[in-house]
């Protein structure tokens, strides 16, 4: 997040779109609720009647894929009412007349036709979020997870850039993270193209950076991500693969592909369960959870928090960082730790973001990073001032729309995402009797319109096929979604992610198309 989650309370509009926040980040959706009610004014874009519509000032009910159509469309109005920040376009960003260009045929006629909304909603909304002085974007996976994610997010960065609304409270473009450490995950290089603080695997000055700090010969090349590393196993280009805290038998695109691929290499699991994707293991590795270790975690906010040993681990579990330091031992790399605090200030020195930081300074309710000194305070907004790059850069993009879609026989469009009472995969929720006993299974919202069509009741098992397989579960019968949308929540085995994309990738980060699946719905005997 470029802002703070506090910061929610300070916006004058809150632009949600691509978030079933409520659900998905309940602690965050309650904040959200309490600044509409407060007075905030909301936004929100999402192809599902999300429990969030309700608060809503304007709800755009959009066709799944076609964020950047809306987003072009809400600047054009912005831009034809003159409502855009001329001050701070001419101060702080690059490209303003290339970009204003691209926009001119995103008129909200245009772009209502290619997202399934009115007209009048996008320039209701575009008014609503540039005709204040603060205006904050709250965005998560319905954004991020298409094959133009990244240009997707472009499109919120440049909205937010033309308005202003970027270093200063109550403002921001605000990814909400999806899990308690991925931010710090990322902040650590466990990307395959960076080392801790995102300093690049290619830049020679990082490079001997680290090999110095680590007293070894790196690699400058980088590695693949989850998906290509599915395909490189497939081609013989990857032979042992080392899993750790993630369930891709379940979370993965193409179920079956990426089964086959995990039966094929040498697999290494290390979890807190035997989860679908270690039942599949040569080796599992018993790991310690939150409670049952020291250490930190960096939350959605860019907060480097401490995590405290509460109980002790059971059986042969070991914390995270024990299990990689034996292992390490083991392969010849000699480097003992005593404790995780003295990994921490490792990580400090190498890191820039995290000079300032050390377990004291973060006893209570931790520091926000960048932190390059011990008497800074940490940085609770970026950009302040100026945007990092000096400006910011408007990138234009183009609304293409999903391979997915406009095939006879998948005529549908399936897209995915969380529901409030299931927690990711289930390795923990789906061990707990009651929340099982208010999401006992998997199912598919389906609109009344096409259940009638097609004779499905509410309650029937249906089959859903996609050029991947096929599944089977209940049908939720409901008006949330529209007559062409199907919703499967990813959470089941056997579900949604048997029948999503893992070939076709974003050009830039390569996450798969799992929001946008061409699919066909038939009700069964």
């Amino acid at each position: 997040m470029t802002n703070s989650i506090a910061d929610i309370q300070q916006a004058d509009t809150i632009f949600v779109t691509g978030s079933n926040t409520t659900e998905s980040h309940p602690v965050i959706g309650a904040q959200l609720k309490r600044s509409v009610r407060n007075g905030s004014k909301l936004i929100v874009a999402d192809p599902r009647e999300i429990p969030l519509a309700a608060e809503a000032d304007v709800f755009l009910k959009i066709k799944p894929g076609t964020s950047i159509a809306l987003h072009n469309a809400m600047m054009n109005v912005i831009l034809e009412e003159k409502l855009q920040d001329e001050t701070y376009i001419r101060e702080n960003t690059d490209n303003f007349d290339e970009l204003a260009e691209s926009l001119k045929k995103y008129t909200p006629e245009y772009s209502a036709e290619i997202c399934g909304v009115d007209a009048d909603k996008i320039r209701e909304a575009a008014r609503l979020y540039a005709g204040v002085d603060k205006a904050a974007i709250l965005y998560c996976m319905g954004i991020t997870q298409h094959v133009n994610g990244t240009e997707t997010v472009m499109s919120l960065s440049n909205l937010a850039l033309i308005t202003g609304n970027i270093g200063k409270p109550g403002s921001g473009v605000n990814p909400l993270r999806g899990q308690n450490n991925v931010q710090g995950a990322c902040d650590m290089g466990a990307l395959p193209n960076v080392f801790t603080g995102y300093q690049p695997v290619g830049n020679p000055g990082a490079l001997e950076k680290f090999e110095k700090a680590w007293g070894v010969t790196l690699s400058d090349k980088a590695g693949l991500t989850v998906t290509e590393t599915f395909k490189a196993i497939e081609e013989d280009r990857v032979k042992m693969l080392y899993i750790f805290g993630e369930n891709p038998m379940i979370s993965d695109p193409d179920t079956h592909h990426a089964e086959h691929a995990l039966q094929k290499t040498f697999l290494v699991v290390q979890d807190l369960f035997l989860t679908e994707t270690a039942e599949l293991a040569d080796v599992v590795l018993p790991a310690a959870s939150f409670a049952e270790k020291d250490g930190t975690f960096v939350n959605t906010e860019r907060r480097v928090q401490r995590v405290r040993k509460a109980v002790k681990p059971p059986g042969e579990a070991k914390p995270d960082w024990v299990v990689f330091m034996d292992l390490m031992n083991r392969l010849g790399y000699e480097k003992k730790y005593n404790d995780a605090e003295e990994i921490f200030e490792e990580i400090r020195k190498v890191t820039p973001q995290y000079a300032g930081i050390t377990y004291d300074r973060i006893k209570g309710r931790g520091i926000q990073w960048p932190c390059p000194t011990t008497d800074h305070p940490g940085t609770p907004v970026l950009h302040i001032g100026k945007p990092a790059r000096g400006a910011g850069l408007l990138k234009p993009v183009e609304f293409v729309e999903s391979g997915e879609l406009g095939d006879e026989e998948y005529p549908l469009v399936m897209t995915t995402g969380r529901i409030l009472y299931q927690y990711h995969t289930r390795t923990m929720t789906g061990k707990t009797e009651g929340i099982n006993n208010m999401a006992p299974e998997v199912y598919v919202e389906v609109n009344p319109e096409l259940a009638a069509a097609k004779g499905i009741e509410d309650g029937a098992m249906v089959k859903i096929t996609s050029r991947r397989g096929f599944v089977t579960m209940k049908a939720k019968v409901t008006d949330r979604v529209e007559k062409g949308v199907l919703f499967v929540p990813f959470h089941w085995e056997s579900g949604a992610n048997v029948l999503t994309n893992g070939e076709v990738l974003d050009q830039y980060c390569k996450i798969p198309g799992l929001k946008v699946t061409g699919v066909n719905l038939e009700k069964m005997a």
